[in-house]
């Protein structure tokens, strides 16, 4: 995109080629390409002390310079990687006893999208995107098995920061990833093998670096537009006011009908910083407000894709997000070895989720009243009393499931980091402590209506009350609950020798979780989760070109307070709507082993970065959600004892001013430990709706290959070409557990784009994904056929038990990019 990097320009790479400049020390003096005001991130130079000065009279640590002039001495760059929350300086990556993952801004603005999770999938090897919900701005991501995913409910095993926050909402620890502004991302990094991230961090945690008036500095202004009525644009704007102030701005707004019916998409985010910088003290105010709304967020019978794959099943569903944040973070040098850093933020997050569903509200054996479940079990509303029945004979009954979350957050994080010597070694030391609370109201009802032949509900206005007690509870649902996690965390790093270092450390976390039922008792609880989780790992830089790391870590999730109130096999839930009073959950421990080799060797064709790397990360008392056969979305949470995700990744790069190439393989083996029975909707279930799974089943929903190839070629100084190809391996459908059925099917996906540097302050640009018009599915699961009848088909019985969610069909966008 834009002109091609001259060779004078610094291009930073990590040791293993992924990433321009990650954590940077000292004064920023960044500035955007001169031919397209692409934002480069400036190098990281050290200046080491002449032999000759004795220590004593030079600073114990590097002074690390920022986009030094090349006619300065010769100076040797290091590149540096997160290892705790904290937005300060970061450890060396020669160090870091970790796999390097890592994507820069010009990696996020090559995908054109608005979506950070696009530039994931593209650029880390291990990284799957599934669209669960059925729209693109609402994906899940799975790294190694672990997922961060939007949809309330799902066991998360990913912690997100952004700015040192953690963004993982309190009630069920959900990524909402259409609420982080993508333009205003400096860098992305997924760290691995590191408890210091706290909660959820069982596979890793996404950490995003935002952008401010001291790293970009100008004006931008980029609109695209294209297939399914997609209309979209950006603005962002960065100015260094003087030497102590920056100041930066980002708007973006999206609009997209969707291929499918009902799945328009309307996304609104603005973010903004305000920086004062003086000497070594740096200290910032930045928020951020969304306002996103989506529709089309399940699956759809496979039956229904075949006739056509814009089809959606029970409508409406739609999804409001509506968020509002404030942080505060400063830093400063106390002395030239310890810098002391700190943080504090607040956050106000609501959602509306509106879901048309089956029902177990039927006729009673009396025409004149609703029943529950049987022609016998009263349906009542929400005063206890048996609904009379409004509708016509013969009339299919669905329900309109509403619910609501608004959660208030805030806390307060500090963080120190030594770099004195140690016995005369070089030596790195960072201890921290952090508070978070949230406080959540939770609000749910359920209205009974009618399904017509296009499977849309139409509400009636009757809403039901507790029903179906003891054994369900399908009526209205009032709660609070309030997280309050603790951290306390120190890592170490000490050099024995200039190629050996190890690191070691641990994180001990407090998680206390309350819920308060406001409609009586049932729900009340007080659940408090300990456990330390320690680390322990190093590397040794075999020569220049070549780093070997291994490390040992422990990291902990707890229960979610959604998971908490419905764990009770015995009275399900609707989940994400009905919660019920039940026994308490055990927290999840994840123990990971990770080891590989890195590095980089300058070549004639550019600079050739690669890395190979295997893991191992068991779970302890996992927590899965188990659904409940012929009750469509009611499940409950349980303990499912241990699961085991192993795995390789290998990545090889080659960067140079003309070339930019990228090739990856992963492979995730993840697979059940301990035997188990599941409630399923499988052709295979026993008589009892059950399955029966056995240790080494796979875990489904994991595709175990992903082979992903990227290209970008600068025909001319103005103009550049690329594609990007993805495979994805075959998959268990959720619900086959036992992994009787036949799997989901592989894909393969081309994507090609294109940009022309039209003047030196406007580019042209444009792209066409699935190429191939590749019909898939990146999602499947079972479902109940025999709730609904087959409408396509007369009438008819669903034969197929697979519901799908199917991916974009070939779309062509293009758009133009204005620099001021």
């Amino acid at each position: 995109m834009g002109k091609v990097l001259r060779f004078k320009r610094y291009v930073l790479m990590v040791s293993t080629g992924l990433v321009s400049g990650l954590v940077f020390a000292g004064p920023a003096g960044a500035a955007p390409d001169e031919e397209t005001n692409v934002q480069n991130l400036p190098p990281v130079e050290v200046a080491a002390p002449p032999p000759s000065v004795a220590r004593r009279t030079a600073p114990t640590r590097t002074v690390a310079r920022i986009g030094a002039a090349q006619s300065a001495s010769p100076r040797t760059r290091i590149y540096v990687y997160p290892t705790a929350p904290g937005t300060g300086r970061g450890l060396d990556v020669d160090k870091v006893p970790s796999a390097i993952n890592a994507v820069d801004p010009s990696q996020i603005k090559r995908t054109g999208s608005l979506n950070i999770t696009d530039a994931l999938r593209d650029n880390i090897a291990g990284v799957n995107i599934t669209e669960v919900t059925g729209n693109p701005f609402q994906p899940d991501v799975e790294f190694r098995g672990f997922v961060a995913s939007p949809v309330t409910g799902t066991p998360q095993g990913l912690a997100v920061y952004q700015n040192g926050v953690r963004i993982n909402e309190a009630f069920s620890d959900a990524v909402n990833w259409d609420l982080i502004p993508t333009a205003a991302i400096r860098s992305v990094t997924l760290v691995t093998n590191n408890p210091a991230f706290g909660l959820n961090a069982l596979g890793g945690a996404i950490n995003l670096q935002m952008k401010d008036g001291f790293t970009y500095q100008g004006a931008e202004i980029d609109v695209m537009g294209g297939s399914f009525g997609r209309i979209q644009g950006s603005a962002q704007w960065g100015k260094q006011v003087d030497k102590n102030y920056g100041v930066y701005a980002a708007l973006e707004g999206l609009r997209d009908n969707g291929f499918r019916n009902f799945s328009q998409s309307t996304v609104r985010r603005f973010y903004g910083d305000v920086g004062y910088k003086a000497g070594d003290s740096e200290f910032h105010a930045n928020m951020g407000v969304a306002k996103n709304d989506f529709g089309a967020s399940a699956t759809v019978p496979a039956e229904l894709l075949d006739k056509y794959w814009g089809a959606t099943y029970t409508t409406p569903q739609t999804t409001s997000n509506r968020v509002g944040y404030l942080n505060l973070t400063g830093k400063a040098d106390a002395t030239p070895t310890w810098t002391l850093e700190g943080a504090a933020h607040v956050r106000r997050y609501e959602q509306k989720l509106v879901d048309g569903n089956p029902t177990d509200a039927q006729e009673c054996a009396d025409p004149a009243l609703l029943c529950f479940g049987d022609d016998a079990t009263p349906a009542n509303g929400a005063g206890g009393v048996q609904l009379a029945n409004p509708f016509a004979p013969g009339t299919i009954l669905g329900e309109i499931d509403r619910s609501t979350i608004r959660s208030t957050s805030f806390g307060v994080s500090g963080q120190a980091t030594n770099t004195d010597q140690l016995f005369g070694h070089d030596n790195r030391f960072v201890m921290g402590a952090s508070y978070d609370a949230g406080v959540t109201r939770y609000n749910a009802t359920a209205e009974i209506g009618s399904i017509g032949e296009n499977y849309v509900v139409n509400g009636s206005g009757l809403f039901l009350g507790p029903t179906g007690q003891p054994t369900t509870v399908a009526g209205p649902v009032s709660l609070r609950t309030v997280n309050q996690y603790n951290g306390l965390y120190a890592m170490d790093t000490f050099n024995v020798t200039n190629a050996f270092a190890i690191t070691g450390g641990g994180r001990f976390n407090i998680a206390r979780i309350s819920l308060e039922d406001q409609l009586g008792a049932d729900l009340n609880g007080d659940h408090t989760f300990t456990r330390f989780n320690p680390v322990i790992g190093g590397t040794y830089k075999i020569t220049p070109e070549l780093t070997a790391y291994a490390g040992y870590s422990e990291a902990n999730r707890v229960p979610t307070p959604l998971e908490l109130g419905c764990s009770d096999p015995a009275r399900p839930c609707l989940i994400a709507a009905f919660l019920v009073s039940d026994p308490p959950l055990k927290q999840v421990v994840s123990k990971t082993v990770e080891a590989g080799l890195r590095g980089t060797k300058e070549l004639n064709i550019g600079t050739l970065g690669w890395k190979i790397g295997g893991f191992r990360a068991t779970n302890y008392d996992d927590i899965v959600a188990v659904p409940v056969v012929g009750r469509t979305g009611f499940g409950y949470f349980s303990n499912v004892g241990r699961t085991r995700r192993q795995g390789l990744e290998a990545e090889v790069n080659i960067k140079s001013p003309t070339l930019q190439f990228q090739a990856s393989y992963a492979f995730v083996d993840a697979r059940y430990l301990d035997p188990l029975e599941l409630g399923s909707e499988s052709p295979f279930a026993d008589g009892n709706d059950n399955i029966h799974v056995v240790p080494g089943n796979q875990l489904p929903a994991i595709p175990r290959h992903r082979v992903k190839v990227g290209v970008d070629y600068a025909v001319t100084d103005v103009w550049k070409v690329g594609g990007n190809a993805l495979f994805v391996s075959s998959q268990y459908l959720v619900g086959d557990e036992s992994n009787q059925y036949a799997k989901l099917p592989s894909y393969t996906v081309f994507n090609l784009h294109t940009s022309y540097q039209v003047a030196k302050n406007i580019q042209l640009y444009g792209r066409v994904d699935n190429v191939f018009d590749k019909r898939y599915a990146t999602y499947g699961q079972f479902f109940d056929r025999e709730a609904l009848p087959n409408f396509t088909n007369g009438g008819a019985e669903f034969t197929d038990p697979r519901s799908l969610s199917p991916a974009r069909p070939r779309a062509f966008y293009a758009g133009m990019r204005v620099t001021f």
